[in-house]
């Protein structure tokens, strides 16, 4: 069994939003796991990193993009992108469709087509785990006519998440109420486009309304993925509703802010998720998850801890993975970072209060140092981790 020492922490972030940090100095894993806070450190340790002050924070969780095969994405003719973002401090994605498959027909799709299109997915990039994140994917794109047998097919496929986009809400409620509750019965959680239309021309505009009686387990970027849904809709969703809310990168600012505040003022940031909702249209962002994480913090005036807990404890739990907060017996999944030279104040923290990009130095998935010494996508940080061999009784 593998164990990692990681000493020499500056400032610990649990990403959990009721205690986001914590006065940890010290972390041990085993097995891919964290195996305790603040260890002895007496032992044998087969990988020693002195972090130097520098943070730890648990890896990001991307709760929206839009995988295709593999590290390809059609929609920006660029390979290597799951990488990209591993390298901005990415550790886990969910899939909100698969929708940009070269040929796919939007306007003729059917049961069978997008439920196999979802096995398909889940059976190649969702096993493969590209650049070594991990990546749920084959999330079947909701159409009419669905029956039980289709929700079984794609549980067994291992989906998490099923989407309405192209759906015709409106006109099939029961329906799409049965979509949600089959999904349920099968462990499989649904998820609803909201806002405008997409950039496909063809979603419907959703906001309070529908989303009142189709109670998703996610309404996808309320802000706008790009276009967000009317201010006395989002303002409704917040006050009348209990179901998990994502803002992505690509959404509206002033939505965002006008969001954020709401659901601050009421007490409710434990709905709030983050995703990017790329590749797409807004591009490919490696630094999209620290991009949003530093808009909560320097513009929308919550906390560091705060920011990070949403974008990693927060978005796991909505999807209910186990990844997302660094507490004993959760995966080792987490990111080693710093200011970088320039940045504002001493500390992550002060850096990311004042908007500054952290540095990243290491990123760890399950345990094993994946990015190892300087990512590629940021800045080098002040701080400098040393990674050493090993140490023995």
């Amino acid at each position: 069994m593998s164990r990692t020492l990681i000493r020499g922490i500056g400032e610990f972030f649990t990403g959990d939003l009721a205690a986001p940090v914590a006065p940890v100095r010290a972390l041990a894993i085993a097995d891919g796991r964290i195996a305790a806070l603040d260890p002895d450190p007496a032992g044998h340790w087969d990988l020693v990193i002195d972090a130097a002050g520098s943070a730890v924070v648990p890896g990001l969780i991307d709760g929206h993009v839009h995988p295709v095969a593999g590290e390809w994405t059609p929609t920006q003719d660029a390979i290597g992108w799951v990488g990209n973002y591993l390298h901005g401090g990415t550790t886990s994605m969910l899939s909100a469709g698969e929708l940009h498959t070269p040929g796919l027909d939007y306007e003729n799709l059917s049961a069978d087509l997008v439920t196999s299109l979802a096995e398909v997915t889940a059976a190649t990039v969702g096993r493969m785990r590209p650049a070594g994140v991990k990546l749920a994917a084959g999330t079947a794109l909701l159409v009419p006519g669905m029956t039980e047998a289709h929700f079984d097919r794609l549980a067994a496929a291992g989906a998490r998440l099923v989407k309405f986009l192209f759906y015709p809400l409106t006109a099939n409620p029961a329906e799409a109420r049965n979509y949600v509750r089959w999904s349920r019965e099968r462990g499989i959680l649904s998820k609803v486009h909201t806002g405008g239309v997409s950039r496909s021309g063809l979603s419907q505009v959703c906001g309070f309304e529908i989303l009142s009686w189709l109670k998703p387990d996610i309404a996808a970027h309320i802000s706008g993925g790009p276009i967000p849904m009317s201010d006395a809709d989002l303002d409704r969703v917040i006050d009348e509703t209990d179901f998990a809310l994502e803002i992505c990168s690509s959404g509206n600012y002033g939505s965002t802010l006008r969001a954020v505040r709401r659901l601050a003022e009421r007490g409710r940031l434990d709905r709030l998720t983050l995703g990017t909702d790329t590749p797409g249209g807004t591009g490919v962002i490696p630094r999209g998850m620290w991009r949003n994480i530093l808009f909560l913090a320097s513009v929308c005036g919550l906390s560091p801890g705060q920011a990070i807990a949403i974008a990693t404890g927060n978005t796991g739990r909505a999807h209910k993975l186990e990844e997302g907060v660094l507490a004993p017996g959760r995966p080792a999944d987490l990111a080693i970072c710093g200011p970088v030279e320039g940045s504002a104040g001493t500390t992550l923290a002060d850096a990311v209060a004042h908007g500054d990009l952290p540095g990243i130095s290491h990123v760890f998935i399950d345990g094993v140092a994946v990015v190892s010494g300087r990512s590629r996508q940021t800045p080098p940080s002040r701080l400098r981790p040393v990674m050493q061999c090993c140490t023995r009784p």
